[in-house]
């Protein structure tokens, strides 16, 4: 078996594709990440780029693929399968955006963190009367937010599939502190301009102390 290094880059330049052995793997259960590497390298995006990776890896003795990825990288697993090269897809990636695909390798794991740190911020949110935003990853789609943000316990929560205005966020705010918290948490699945226009308005204006609502209009 043979690993190829930093994504699909491997498969493009001379030198990165070798033998694996159990010297190799041994004591990397408990790591994150891959020891391989990776990149953000896409040969569908270099003219012959595909065809280029398939030379190399034949060049280099390889009959059959096993892409574990995302969307870029099983995009070009499918171009490699198009092309009649044995390539497998597994499907990792934390945004768990990939179709006929219940939970990505991943996923699980980054909801268990963020919710971990949303349990964290509740204390300091409670103490100091702030609006804590929490910003997770998750690209154009929602899922770590989501499952995050209800296991967490988030007041609010923003995701791409269901977009909300600024308008609405700030209403959500009052309503809050009408029903006497003076503190709360939002999580998010990317950051965008109503994002950091909320950030803004909970900061003090005029006389206001920090942390403190922003004052009605009149």
């Amino acid at each position: 078996m043979s690993g190829v290094q930093n994504g699909w880059a491997g498969c493009l330049e001379d030198g990165l594709i070798r033998e694996m052995t159990a010297q190799d793997v041994r004591g990397i259960l408990p790591l994150g990440g891959t020891i391989l590497g990776t990149s953000r390298t896409n040969p569908l995006k270099i003219k012959d780029g595909v065809a280029t990776a398939l030379r190399m890896l034949r060049r280099s003795g390889i009959d059959a693929l096993v892409a574990i990825g995302g969307d870029d990288t099983l995009s070009v697993a499918a171009a490699m399968h198009e092309a009649g090269f044995a390539t497998v897809g597994v499907p990792k990636t934390i945004d768990n955006d990939l179709a006929v695909t219940d939970f990505c390798i991943g996923f699980d794991t980054a909801v268990g963190v963020v919710t971990d740190a949303l349990d964290r911020l509740h204390t300091t949110a409670s103490a100091h009367h702030r609006v804590m935003v929490v910003e997770v990853m998750g690209r154009d789609t929602g899922w770590v937010a989501l499952m995050g943000g209800i296991a967490g316990g988030a007041d609010l929560i923003m995701i791409p599939e269901f977009p909300l205005t600024l308008k609405e966020v700030v209403a959500h705010l009052y309503q809050r502190r009408g029903d006497g918290k003076l503190f709360g948490s939002r999580r998010e699945s990317r950051c965008s301009a109503t994002c950091r226009e909320a950030d803004r308005l909970r900061r003090p204006t005029g006389s206001g102390r920090r942390g403190s609502a922003p004052a009605r209009p009149t």
